[in-house]
């Protein structure tokens, strides 16, 4: 009885944590999920993103975060079929490492991410799928709930 508490406490802990789990988002601004509706950021916000996005603080912090999972998985015999998770979070990175000002949501299921939000241009659109894709595991890209959408200014009451 004694083993069999903290066993019970344990799986209790676990299945809630999965069940709290988010999806990864490239700004705190970003949608929560990838079937929310998406407005443009104001302004202040997308600049916010983009020199949070862009300080070499935070690429060094992508950059090795990425590195890491890969050597984790190249530990484990460098198999394409990679968790959920680490999916998420490595296109999380990588979008937001070469997409300032955007605000993108990733999900994952089993190596299909879903890709959510908004970019401030076209090109940064356009650009989502083939970032996506170097990262190993990940069999498609879908963003079509993507869209473009320049900052607005935040209206002034004078």
């Amino acid at each position: 009885m004694k083993k069999f508490i903290p066993l019970l406490i344990s799986g209790v802990l676990v299945v809630g944590a999965a069940g709290c789990e988010t999806a990864s988002r490239t700004s705190t601004n970003a949608p929560s999920n990838t079937e929310e509706n998406v407005n443009a950021p104001a302004t202040e916000t997308a600049q916010e993103n983009q020199q949070d996005a862009t300080s070499e603080v935070r690429k060094d912090q992508i950059e090795s975060d990425i590195r890491a999972r890969e050597q984790r998985n190249n530990i484990t015999g460098g198999d394409a079929d990679r968790a959920d998770a680490d999916l998420e979070s490595e296109v999380r990175g990588k979008l937001e490492a070469n997409l300032p000002a955007s605000q993108l949501t990733v999900e994952s299921e089993e190596g299909v991410v879903t890709v959510a939000g908004t970019v401030p241009t076209q090109e940064q659109l356009n650009r989502i799928p083939t970032l996506a894709q170097e990262i190993k595991g990940v069999k498609s890209v879908d963003a079509k709930n993507v869209k473009v959408a320049p900052a607005t200014p935040v209206p002034t009451n004078n």
